[in-house]
């Protein structure tokens, strides 16, 4: 017991540690990006991140939940784990594909519409492919140390992508404060930190083996029931930034990204879950008694930090505002509200990881079919010509998603 709890305390420890240096490295990068960009520019730069957060979940599809699944069942033989990697790789690519084909017009329309020229719009829609490519294997290449608990070696890898981050943001941003760069920058390292994590995966994975044709077919289950779930979530899920680009103007988003940047905190809770507690759930035995204790123990703990969270932000309101510049001077409540709407996010997504890690997926008929219409009805109860009507919309249309997916949860575990 006494080893056990040793073991856990220094994978906690190593993965906190290093967190705090990337979350930090990339608060930074936020703040020279918020400081830095003329607002119009922040602007542009907003909608090309998310634009590249919809060509991400489409290019996904549920793949990285396949693999996780997969790989728990091999994660001890290195032959069978290398061909569930390369059968997923070769899936993802034929997915990112489409998904750039798809996205791409789009983000030109919606560049356009908000005053970008033709030449900057294609320049930031080509800057995003750095930062595509390397998102096209990320995820997937994370699955077999995650799996191994080789945590030192992946936090390593996100510390040096995120010093060459910042280091390209100060070389460049000071002369050239244009969103094309800024994304060049960011991109750039990213590439480089996925050619560190294939040398990673292959300490225990064989990369030389061919895909799998069963294990394909298993991970096309998943991805069958997560594909339309992924093509709404790829629309709904960055709705907050449509409805701006709809019913506001351009610095209102610039406004909802610079907010989006406080909620730090929050993706570093995210990443420490998806680091150390959904490959641990993965591997557990299908016992339901012991899946539902480890579940709501983990929900006791996002509530503390959640708690933790919003405490803070009401406190310090002014002085985190006070970091973002004066243009964002004053949205005192609109920050609370971003950090309520990140907390619910934080327990709606901590509870896919952890559903999709077993396999265990909503029926994606019913689950649009329940968001569509949850967020139309409040399409008629919320202010959507305000900035803080906008975030409250996300945050009552979070919810449902959450609940059900509990519901869900609950109702599989029993009958397995």
């Amino acid at each position: 017991m006494n080893n056990s709890i040793k073991h856990w305390v220094k994978l906690i420890s190593i993965t906190a540690s290093a967190q705090v240096i990337v979350q930090a490295l990339g608060f930074v990068c936020g703040i020279l990006i918020i400081r830095l960009l003329p607002i119009e520019e922040y602007a542009l730069y907003i909608l090309a991140n998310t634009m590249l957060g919809t060509m991400t979940v489409l290019g996904n599809a549920g793949i990285d939940q396949g693999v996780m699944s997969e790989g728990g069942k091999v994660w001890q033989d290195k032959n069978k784990l290398g061909a569930v990697l390369i059968t997923g790789l070769n899936l993802r690519r034929k997915f990112a594909i489409c998904s750039l084909m798809l996205t791409t017009p789009i983000l030109l329309y919606l560049l356009i519409g908000n005053g970008a020229s033709w030449l900057t719009s294609i320049m930031i829609s080509l800057s995003l492919i750095p930062s595509f490519y390397a998102s096209l294997s990320d995820g997937l290449l994370q699955v077999v140390p995650k799996l191994n608990q080789n945590i030192k070696s992946l936090q390593k890898n996100q510390v040096t992508v995120s010093i060459g981050r910042i280091t390209l943001l100060f070389l460049t941003l000071f002369v050239f404060p244009f969103a094309v760069i800024t994304i060049l920058a960011n991109g750039a390292p990213r590439v480089y930190g996925n050619i560190k994590l294939r040398k990673i995966a292959k300490e225990h994975a064989n990369l030389e083996q061919v895909q799998d044709p069963e294990v394909q077919k298993n991970i096309l289950k998943i991805v069958k029931r997560i594909l339309p779930g992924s093509i709404y979530y790829a629309i709904s899920g960055q709705l907050v930034i449509w409805l701006v680009s709809i019913f506001g103007d351009t610095e209102s988003i610039a406004k909802l990204g610079a907010l989006s940047r406080l909620t730090m905190l929050i993706t570093f809770v995210v990443i420490m879950i998806d680091y150390v507690l959904v490959p641990r759930f993965s591997k557990l035995k299908n016992n339901r008694h012991v899946l539902i204790k480890e579940y709501f123990t983990i929900q006791v703990v996002l509530l503390v930090v959640s708690f933790i969270i919003l405490c803070g932000t009401f406190v310090f309101s002014d002085y985190i505002l006070f970091v973002l510049g004066d243009n964002y001077v004053g949205l005192n409540n609109e920050l609370f509200l971003m950090a309520v709407n990140g907390c619910v996010l934080l327990f709606s997504i901590s509870t896919n990881k952890l559903m999709s890690s077993r396999g265990i997926v909503l029926s994606p008929v019913f689950f649009i079919i329940f968001m569509i219409i949850i967020q139309f009805t409040f399409v008629f109860l919320v202010d959507l010509k305000s900035l803080d009507g906008i975030i409250i919309y996300s945050i009552l249309t979070t919810i449902p998603i959450y609940l059900i997916r509990i519901i869900y949860f609950l109702i599989q575990i029993r009958k397995s």
